[in-house]
């Protein structure tokens, strides 16, 4: 608390400490705890295959679902990969197929 106060704290955002402070307490997967973990998912360096693997862990009961879940997925890959999946000529409506294509994409 001291931290908070003093403004030296490692978290950026409200909602990440609260999210941490519940998990901690409570050690619960609940809703807020896996929308907070997903807003936090980048590519960054990784393989798109870690990626991916990261993402689905994170999606998981957090009540993501379909055109939301896609665009959360689009915003935290890298900037080349989502420009060519942009220019596809038909975009996927499933995120198993934004998954592969992004997979594939990243390994050529």
């Amino acid at each position: 608390m001291e931290d908070l106060k003093e403004e030296n704290s490692e978290y950026e955002i409200v909602g990440e400490f609260l999210a941490d402070l519940k998990r901690k307490f409570r050690g619960g997967d609940n809703e807020i705890i896996k929308v907070a973990e997903l807003k936090r998912v980048e590519q960054g360096n990784g393989t798109m295959e870690e990626f991916v693997q990261g993402f689905r862990r994170a999606v998981k009961n957090s009540r993501y679902e379909k055109q939301l879940l896609i665009e959360k997925f689009k915003q935290s890959i890298n900037g080349i990969i989502r420009q060519k999946l942009m220019e596809s000529k038909y975009p996927s409506r499933s995120i198993e197929k934004w998954y592969r294509r992004a997979t594939n994409l990243n390994r050529h």
